[in-house]
């Protein structure tokens, strides 16, 4: 036993050389830097920051050279980085009304206040693969526009003026808000601690999810009400000052989706709301966040629970990608003594079924 623990350490050693190794490729190209990665990857960094629950872009530009481009990998590691990090409180909630807005869109009005803000995207490009990008070719960078300073209203506050969608929960600063990074997952669970496991899930998960309820599983028909990007101040309570301080600007990408709903016998029909908040543009994992908010809302809004995007605890209990991979990628290590349990069982149970099968044949040789 010894000698099996100790050649195990070496090959975990080696593995780890290895691994360093093949992190960094051919020596001949030019290793990438952080600054490149945080600034050429930027949408990557994103994701990593947001299901990392650390907005910190240098962080997250190491752990995705350190992971070799696997995000997950990449966000695990930030996790385990925050999870060190001293704790000295909670800031004021942002204002994303007061967003510098880089980009801001709606499918429900054309002429919004504020306008339509287009900004930096994919949405308009020819999906074609570009080779001028292959040999380093920069075509000349155009004139970029500074973030906009025009107010710019929330689409659902004009709806909300009329009456036609579902007034907007009002904030209680004296209200607990739950911490899943600190207090374990219970059910039921409250919006905020729904809001935060969907903002800290796995994008492709919550796609998925969302997808299935555009389809039909869960009775989820919704319009884009407005997608905006840009940066928020964020504010900390000095205690000694007495009034709250600015920290500086996050960038977030914030989604509001408008969906349907018929109402019931105490309540006039009108649309409902689902919101979905991420670091940076992050425009998909909102889109997909905010529909599954929406879903998650079936029992509070009196629907039938039919599909599992409206199913809290097996979106909950599945959406983190960290949890899912250590659950899954557990099964490549060592399971040897369970394996031969098993395999020892199975040779029993086919040793019992052929004699149960061998006496009737005797029998009927005897006949």
């Amino acid at each position: 036993m010894y000698v099996a623990v100790k050649g195990g350490e070496r090959a975990i050693e080696n593995a780890h050389r290895l691994l360093a190794h093949e992190r960094r490729g051919d020596r001949d190209v030019p290793e990438l830097s952080l600054p490149q990665i945080s600034e050429q990857l930027s949408l990557g960094v994103d994701r990593v920051m947001t299901e990392g629950s650390l907005y910190d872009r240098e962080l997250a530009a190491l752990a995705i050279k350190q992971a070799r481009g696997d995000l997950i990998e990449a966000i695990f590691l930030v996790r385990a980085f925050r999870a060190t990090l001293p704790r000295f409180g909670a800031t004021e909630p942002v204002d994303t009304g007061a967003m510098q807005v880089r980009r801001r869109i709606s499918s429900t009005f054309k002429d919004i206040p504020g306008g339509q803000i287009l900004g930096p995207t994919f949405d308009y490009t020819h999906r074609l693969l570009d080779p001028q990008l292959a040999g380093g070719f920069s075509p000349e960078t155009p004139a970029v526009g500074e973030a906009s300073a025009t107010a710019t209203p929330r689409v659902t506050d004009i709806l909300g003026r009329d009456g036609l969608i579902e007034p907007s929960p009002a904030a209680d600063a004296d209200a607990p808000v739950g911490d899943l990074t600190r207090e374990p997952l219970n059910f039921p669970a409250d919006r905020d601690l729904r809001l935060q496991n969907l903002a800290r899930a796995d994008e492709g998960f919550l796609l998925a999810l969302g997808y299935s309820s555009q389809r039909g599983y869960g009775r989820n028909h919704p319009f884009a009400g407005e997608i905006r990007f840009g940066e928020v101040e964020v504010e900390f309570m000095a205690e000694d000052a007495g009034f709250a301080v600015p920290l500086g600007s996050i960038a977030l990408t914030e989604c509001q989706m408008v969906n349907q709903f018929k109402g019931s016998a105490t309540e006039a029909p009108c649309f409902t709301r689902g919101y979905g908040l991420a670091f940076g543009q992050s425009e998909r994992k909102t889109m997909s966040m905010a529909l599954v908010d929406r879903s998650l809302r079936a029992r509070e809004l009196g629907e039938e629970v039919i599909a599992p995007g409206q199913d809290e605890e097996f979106v909950m209990s599945h959406s983190d990608n960290v949890q899912a991979t250590g659950f899954v990628e557990h099964l490549k290590l060592p399971h040897y003594v369970d394996f031969q349990s098993e395999l020892g069982l199975l040779r029993k149970l086919r040793q019992e079924f052929a004699e149960a099968n061998e006496a009737p044949q005797m029998q009927e040789a005897a006949e």
